[in-house]
């Protein structure tokens, strides 16, 4: 039998009071803080900090780019635009001849599945033998 987790959920005076701490020296950092107060996640005391500190306790990734690598992420950037709004336009048009399909097929009173197998089934089978060929 399994036995149920608990959940700690600290109040917003302690949270404050903990990076306040922090912030004025008590505790080296978030992770030194967490195990005096016995808190347990990773990354609770540091989303603290996040989210109530002034920011300057957290680590800061800092980089440099040469203006040709700022041109090529700017491109690249472009490029993944350019491919999402493709993608999006060729779900679109693939819906799109979903729904002529299955319109058509209403018209003729055939059922849009039993359609699709007779004509794939004859299209493969034209492929195979074009490629036997």
């Amino acid at each position: 039998m399994k036995s149920k987790k608990s959940h700690i959920r600290y109040g917003e005076a302690f949270k404050r009071q903990v990076v306040d701490e922090i912030e004025k020296g008590k505790f080296t950092g978030a992770h030194a803080a967490g195990r005096a107060y016995g808190i347990k996640g990773a990354t609770t005391v540091s989303t603290w900090i996040r989210k109530y500190g002034n920011g300057e306790l957290l680590p800061k990734k800092i980089t440099i780019h040469t203006l040709d690598e700022q041109d090529e992420n700017r491109e690249l950037k472009k490029r993944v635009k350019d491919l999402e709004r493709a993608l999006a336009d060729s779900y679109m048009s693939g819906l799109l001849k979903e729904s002529y399909l299955e319109i058509a097929c209403e018209r003729m009173g055939v059922d849009v599945e039993a359609f699709k197998k007779k004509h794939v089934t004859n299209l493969s089978g034209d492929r195979r033998a074009k490629e036997a060929k």
